[in-house]
């Protein structure tokens, strides 16, 4: 067994979480379209596919020792296209077609309809394959600057064919960590220009300070929030009133994005995604407390893009570079369960669990 698990490591044999048969959801033998938690499961296990794929291609398991098909084939899903990252030729993605679709699903207006096709998109592998590309994406994360990596403008293109071909409505998008990011900018981006998009975002990343995580008191982290607006929105009136010409252009921008209501899925103990649950539970009580102006315009903004002379992030012209975490609505599913460390808690394998907890919470933005 010892030597097995060395095996593991040097990537010679697959780590049980990348089998199917051990790590999957295999009591999931009929999906019922309108069960959010079947759903969740199978846009997450296709996002797994695409980690699969990727450590596949690594350790060049192919015939009988790869392990990624498994992922798609148990919920009738075929690969059409491979997502490959120019700079390091990894797999980043990879579209999943579904071979039961009927386009008569459409005839039920109040039942879920499967997907024609799932976009999906991995997110960072710490392996020496990868690992460099990754991390720089990462950093792009942080900076918002993704859009103008050679990564994100090939996901784009492949999204908008799809989009093209089979129309707005039988495409998903599914991502976990730099993969959510991928999906959540390319989901607001699509939007925008008015195909709405069905997106399933998986521990995406926040680029601002975890408040969350950092600070325990509840008053005190609402007042940390609160001083937060009250500055955003200050300075936000004091450069845009210099800008006037531009300030119907940015409302109208953000409020594009308003009735598009994307998946998201946080865990509290995550760093890296948890800043989403003080983000819209700190939005609604500046609206119970009768701050509501102060927060409409503080939440359509960021501090970094006004202060950089940005604008605030939300104009037709800089809608990409803006921050991810600008979003006016989201479906909130809260991981409850106590996840024993970091890597479950950012992990994907949580979010088709059997055995999990959750709290659902839908944030609608009100004008």
């Amino acid at each position: 067994m010892e030597e097995d698990d060395d095996m593991v490591k040097e990537g010679l044999l697959a780590s049980p979480r990348e089998i199917f048969s051990i790590s999957g959801p295999i009591h999931l033998t009929s999906i019922d379209w309108n069960n959010s938690y079947h759903r969740t499961s199978v846009a997450s296990c296709l996002v797994q596919a695409v980690y699969t794929l990727e450590r596949d291609r690594q350790q060049n398991r192919i015939g009988l020792k790869s392990q990624a098909h498994h992922w798609w084939e148990f919920f009738n899903f075929t690969l059409a296209e491979t997502l490959i990252d120019q700079s390091d030729g990894s797999i980043y993605g990879a579209v999943f077609q579904y071979k039961l679709f009927s386009y008569n699903y459409h005839s039920a207006p109040y039942s879920k309809t499967p997907p024609l096709q799932v976009i999906a998109f991995r997110g960072t592998i710490m392996k020496r394959h990868s690992r460099s590309r990754d991390l720089r994406l990462d950093l792009r994360c942080v900076r918002d600057s993704l859009h103008d990596s050679t990564r994100f403008v090939h996901a784009i293109e492949v999204i908008k064919t799809a989009v093209a071909k089979t129309g707005n409505a039988a495409v998903w998008l599914a991502g976990h960590s730099l993969g959510a990011a991928v999906a959540l900018l390319a989901g607001k981006i699509m939007t925008r220009s008015g195909f709405p998009l069905e997106c399933y975002l998986f521990n995406p990343p926040f680029s601002s300070i975890p408040i969350e995580k950092l600070v325990k008191s509840e008053k005190l982290k609402h007042g940390v929030r609160f001083a937060g607006s009250l500055v955003k929105a200050g300075v936000a009136i004091a450069v845009k009133g210099r800008h006037h010409h531009n300030k119907g252009q940015e409302d109208d921008s953000f409020m594009k994005l308003a009735s598009w209501i994307p998946y998201l899925y946080v865990n509290p103990l995550d760093p890296i995604c948890s800043e989403y649950i003080g983000y819209f539970s700190h939005r609604n009580k500046m609206f119970e407390i009768g701050a509501g102006k102060i927060e409409r315009i503080a939440t359509r903004n960021s501090l970094r893009s006004l202060l950089s002379g940005g604008g605030g992030g939300s104009s037709c012209s800089d809608s990409s570079s803006e921050p991810l975490h600008l979003l006016p609505s989201a479906y909130m599913t809260i991981n409850t369960s106590k996840s024993p460390d970091f890597k479950r808690a950012h992990g994907i394998h949580q979010w088709w669990d059997p055995m999990f907890s959750g709290e659902y919470i839908l944030h609608q933005f009100n004008q």
